[in-house]
């Protein structure tokens, strides 16, 4: 018979030939492209936090301790985010607004006798004394009451002048006392209102100065602002 059957016997077509596909490898130049990546972003994180690490660890790991007049916060504290803080007329004031400055906080009641002013013009002639400086440096005057209200709170009125008088302003804000307590600390056997704290402009409270009269002793509080401010100089500027 000429010719051939298409046809398997039986009259069952013939079984389909088997096709195999071969898939490409992984690249292994991927994987090194990804790797490449997660380096460089990596590398980018690290030059972007440089200069604030750099500057805490001048001032905190190769200065000798006893190069700072005032007692350095370690670990440093937080501004506390739920810090229930209010202006004079009893508004509320975010914590965040404290942020992005240094400041330099006194706490002090709202009587103010005459030892109180004597702080007051001891924190504004350390921003005076810093010269070109003072404007990244911001005072602060807090007030501790005895609970969280929105009542309006009255200076003396020559008090008040002289907390607004332009170009030597005091940010004066109140908290309740148990509060600000869980945030500042005074050293043993002293109490808040005996000192100047020092907070940087993230919001950590980091130095404690005492509160001098005597210009020697003045000028010893004046070189720790100096050097904070000095070693924060690549990545801190002035205003909020």
């Amino acid at each position: 018979m000429s010719g051939s059957n298409s046809s398997a016997p039986g009259g069952h077509p013939s079984p389909e030939p088997l096709n195999f596909s071969v898939h490409a490898l992984p690249d292994p130049r991927d994987s090194a492209r990804v790797r490449v990546g997660r380096l460089k972003m990596l590398f980018i994180l690290a030059l972007c936090a440089a200069p604030v690490v750099a500057s805490y660890l001048a001032f905190y790991v190769f200065k000798p301790r006893g190069s700072a007049y005032g007692e350095l916060i370690l670990p440093t504290v937080e501004l506390p985010s739920s810090l229930p803080l209010r202006d004079l007329a009893g508004r509320r004031v975010a914590p965040d607004a404290l942020r992005q400055q240094w400041l330099l906080v006194v706490v002090q009641g709202a009587d103010c006798p005459a030892t109180c002013e004597r702080v007051l013009y001891v924190q504004r002639q350390l921003r005076e004394m810093l010269g070109k400086e003072r404007d990244r440096l911001d005072k602060v005057w807090l007030i501790p009451t005895e609970a969280d209200t929105d009542a309006p709170l009255a200076l003396r009125p020559e008090l008040q002048a002289a907390v607004s008088q332009p170009g030597v302003e005091v940010a004066v804000l109140r908290a309740p006392a148990a509060a600000l307590q869980a945030w500042l600390q005074p050293a043993p056997g002293q109490t808040l209102a005996d000192h100047l704290y020092v907070v940087d402009p993230m919001g950590r409270w980091m130095l404690r100065e005492p509160i001098e009269d005597d210009p020697v002793k003045i000028k010893r509080v004046m070189g720790d602002l100096q050097r904070l401010l000095k070693a924060s100089a690549s990545w801190d500027t002035p205003g909020r």
